[in-house]
């Protein structure tokens, strides 16, 4: 790993925890594209390598700032949670087992779905 390699890495960890902590987004928003520009990797590897990042530490003191506020629905943040993990495993299967350009094309489409959503919604 050259020093280029690393410093992108931090800028990307930096990145993402700054806007996970003010905006709740920061896999795949942040980290699998940036892994893929600055850092070379593939649409499988920038999502696997996101998801071995986000675990509770990580987002364990944003989520306690923000449940200190009154912030967070405890009930509906473990629900959430339960089913994740399930559909994060079934998700992951899929992901595995389809072509990257076309789970580009997925990831993207995605993306631009729920910004337009976020533009232009109620």
């Amino acid at each position: 790993m050259d020093t280029m390699t690393i410093i992108s890495l931090v800028v990307i960890g930096l990145l993402a925890g700054f806007l996970s902590g003010t905006m709740g987004v920061g896999g795949s928003v942040v980290m699998i594209p940036l892994l893929i520009l600055w850092v070379g990797f593939t649409q499988h590897q920038a999502q696997g390598t996101s998801l071995a990042v986000l675990s509770v530490p990580v987002t364990l003191l944003a989520a306690f700032n923000y449940y200190k506020e009154g912030h967070v629905n405890l009930k509906f943040a473990a629900i959430i949670a339960v089913t994740f993990v399930l559909g994060g495993y079934l998700g992951s299967k899929f992901a595995i087992s389809v072509n990257q350009t076309v789970l580009k094309k997925i990831f993207g489409g995605v993306l631009l779905l729920v910004a337009f959503k976020m533009i232009f919604g109620k």
